[in-house]
């Protein structure tokens, strides 16, 4: 086995593109079932977004409820991410993120036959659940098969999926509420949220579970609360708070989007269509580059550049009174800063703990932070009623790349890190 040093000069070595070239046939596969379930992931998150407004007119839905939605769900994708990284350690990765997938893609289908607001959120809730999992049990699955000089590359750019479903999700909407009432469209959105389902078959065939998992199952067998021992809890508050300011200000910027280019900049659901697919593209080229520097320059690093990058961006975006025109070409670096740095969040967290912890610790850490982010949706939608979408989106989007910036000091390198059973 390679030394760590030589396996960390490797990582420094080659372009974004040369872990495609090396993948054996069981990588490739892993690295296919993985983006495409979390691109469809990702799509299925972002439908909500999308058709707010058109939920908010339907039903008479305020702002502050209407955005409480989505924080129950990232809240139940918080818990069912910490349970099904913890379950992983025992019955397996793939198996895992077989039953996750199936689990949220069927209460999207529920979501498209709710009758009222209320149903949604019970609906949109549960499918938080299968929708934190399946990030947990593919991130821990493609950290452990790719090998460690490719690992940031590998699944930084199975990260990008998520832009590519976030794109899928506008393309939907435009062509969806350009065909159907808006009555009806909102609906057809859900039900092609239930899409995913499908993936299980190709992961069921094609996807073999890592060997250090299956061996170290074999070796111990430890509790739900074991990363919270004196080896792993300072490494396991740290990596936990890192994970709340990314994925708060990451969920404080999109969320709202579409809204606020809707209220504060006076765009139509098909006026707003390129705004978001700027924004979109700035999203798919951060995730790609992030993938790469979180190689070439090492995990801290690559945090410290974008949430940087993020605070400036974000409040030029929603703080400066800038033209229509300038606000479409500044939607690239605000969605390349926004997102870039989660392409290092899943080999970082992998890396962090031991095998045996490694679902459990991995699983918490992020979706602590998933439920911490969760609060911010609902937080700026009762903050707009004083301040506005673009003043509320600032605030909670700079507190929590700050606190992304001072977590990431904090924490250790990890690049070129062996993992072992």
């Amino acid at each position: 086995m390679a030394s760590e040093t030589s396996v960390e000069e490797a990582a420094t070595r080659g372009g974004l593109g040369a872990f495609f070239k090396e993948m054996n046939p069981a990588e490739w596969r892993t690295f296919r079932a993985c983006a495409g379930g979390w691109g469809l992931d990702g799509m299925d998150f972002m439908i909500y977004p999308l058709v707010i407004g058109t939920i908010m007119h339907q039903w008479s839905v305020a702002p502050g409820p209407a955005g409480l939605a989505a924080t129950l769900t990232l809240l139940a994708s918080a818990v069912g991410g910490w349970i099904a990284g913890y379950v992983s350690d025992r019955i397996g990765r793939v198996r895992v993120l077989q039953i996750t997938i199936l689990w949220f893609s069927a209460f999207s289908l529920l979501s498209a036959l709710a009758q009222n607001f209320d149903q949604l959120v019970i609906t949109r809730t549960l499918l938080g659940f299968g929708f934190g999992g399946e990030w947990a049990a593919g991130a821990i699955l493609m950290g452990e098969v790719i090998r460690p000089a490719y690992r940031g590359r590998a699944v930084g750019s199975v990260q990008s999926a998520w832009a590519v479903g976030w794109g899928l999700a506008v393309l939907s909407q435009a062509i969806v509420f350009s065909l159907a009432p808006a009555a009806i469209a909102w609906r057809v959105m859900f039900a092609i949220g239930a899409l995913p389902a499908l993936l299980v078959l190709y992961l069921r065939r094609n996807v073999a579970e890592p060997a250090i998992a299956i061996a170290a199952r074999r070796n111990a067998s430890p509790g739900l609360l074991a990363i919270f021992g004196r080896e792993t809890l300072l490494v396991t508050i740290l990596g936990a708070l890192l994970s709340t300011g990314a994925q708060g200000g990451y969920y404080a910027i999109t969320f709202w989007m579409p809204t606020f280019l809707k209220v504060d900049r006076h765009l139509s659901i098909v006026g707003s269509t390129p705004y978001l697919a700027v924004l979109i593209l700035g999203s798919f080229v951060g995730y790609l580059t992030g993938a790469w520097l979180s190689d070439r320059l090492g995990r801290r690093m690559l945090f410290l550049i974008f949430s940087a990058g993020a605070i400036i961006t974000i409040i030029t975006y929603t703080q400066i009174d800038i033209p229509n025109d300038a606000m479409l070409i500044l939607g690239f670096p605000v969605g390349f800063f926004a997102s870039g740095y989660f392409s290092g969040m899943g080999p970082f967290l992998t890396e962090l703990f031991p095998t045996r912890l490694r679902g459990s610790g991995q699983g918490f850490c992020y979706n602590f932070g998933r439920g911490l982010g969760a609060l911010f949706p609902a937080l700026i939608g009762f903050l707009t009623k004083s301040v506005g979408y673009g003043n509320a989106i600032a605030i909670f989007a700079v507190t929590a790349y700050t606190l992304f910036f001072l977590a990431a000091l904090a924490l250790p390198e990890t690049r070129g890190r062996v993992l072992t059973a």
